[in-house]
């Protein structure tokens, strides 16, 4: 059964932030450069403030009529003490009941109390359908008679 640390080992090792006092488009521009939906949020000290995503900007920006030019991340990040983190040991089956129950796309990961990696509802989904992909050629394998 893989976890948490499988999937962060098969990713970039670079976890790509903004400050909060950054822009919402500073922000934007950053995650269509990265090809990414979410960017942490850290202070100057490297510690997590809070995420921002893509849903947040259509949920607190777009629909609310502010400008993202002139909106700072902080006042529409998701706050750090409400994100639903995983560890290193949290199995891929976890990561999916978490992702789908509470109806997120992101699981910062901690070891400790140290952030170390974003694991994302892609990542466990790729895992998931890899490991059934196998099954599928190991079941099959078996009832032809190819051990």
């Amino acid at each position: 059964m893989k976890k948490v640390r499988d999937l962060l080992a098969g990713k970039n090792k670079v976890i790509y932030s903004v400050s909060p006092q950054s822009t919402v488009y500073e922000a934007l521009q950053l995650m269509v450069e990265k090809e990414i939906g979410a960017l942490m949020v850290l202070d100057d000290a490297g510690k997590v403030l809070g995420i921002i995503t893509e849903r947040d900007y259509a949920r607190k920006v777009v629909l609310k009529g502010k400008k993202s030019p002139e909106t700072r991340v902080e006042e529409i990040m998701t706050p750090a003490r409400v994100l639903y983190t995983v560890k290193p040991d949290t199995t891929v089956e976890e990561c999916m009941i978490l992702i789908t129950g509470n109806r997120i796309r992101h699981l910062p990961v901690y070891e400790g109390d140290t952030f170390i990696g974003l694991v994302s509802i892609g990542d466990v989904l790729k895992s998931i359908i890899s490991e059934q992909e196998t099954l599928i050629e190991q079941l099959s394998n078996y009832i032809a008679g190819k051990f």
